[in-house]
């Protein structure tokens, strides 16, 4: 039986696309997040980050809704969309605030909001609640695993001993 992987070895630096057209708005995303301990990958457009996440899927997604090629509703619906990222936590940055727009982001998949111009410290924490999130859901998963693969030995032993 392999012992499952410590917490040690399993924790890693996150990963947070970053996708905004806007290059200042972009920058202003990542030097937010300098302070925090996690990796970012700036993507242009929908198309780029989509590209980026077939590649490396992310630890989280911080996603623009208005951008050319493909909105982030469309980037948001294939990336939820899809077995392998489906989990993905994404947080749509938005200037939109009408209801519909609301509307259209969650129907798409989105985890939550931050409204532009965004706030520093409103980032900072939904960035590290969701990060939080994702890594106890990836560590509920591992157990899982694990425990599935304890009680299939122990079927396996108790066939055999029969």
């Amino acid at each position: 039986m392999k012992p499952m992987k410590s917490d040690k070895q399993q924790d890693k630096t996150p990963v947070v696309l970053v996708v905004d057209d806007n290059i200042p708005n972009l920058e202003l995303l990542q030097a937010y997040l300098e302070d925090m301990d996690c990796e970012t990958i700036p993507a242009h457009d929908g198309l780029e980050a989509l590209e980026i996440i077939s590649k490396q899927p992310p630890d989280l997604i911080l996603l623009d809704v208005m951008m050319p090629k493909m909105s982030g509703f469309e980037v948001c619906k294939r990336v939820k969309k899809a077995p392998k990222t489906s989990d993905i936590p994404i947080i749509m940055v938005t200037a939109l605030n009408e209801f519909g727009d609301i509307e259209r982001g969650i129907d798409s998949g989105t985890d939550d909001f931050i409204s532009k111009p965004v706030n520093k410290l409103e980032l900072i924490t939904r960035v590290r609640t969701m990060l939080k999130l994702k890594h106890l859901r990836d560590k509920l998963e591992r157990t899982l695993a694990y425990l599935s693969e304890i009680e299939k030995q122990a079927q396996t032993a108790k066939s055999d001993s029969k």
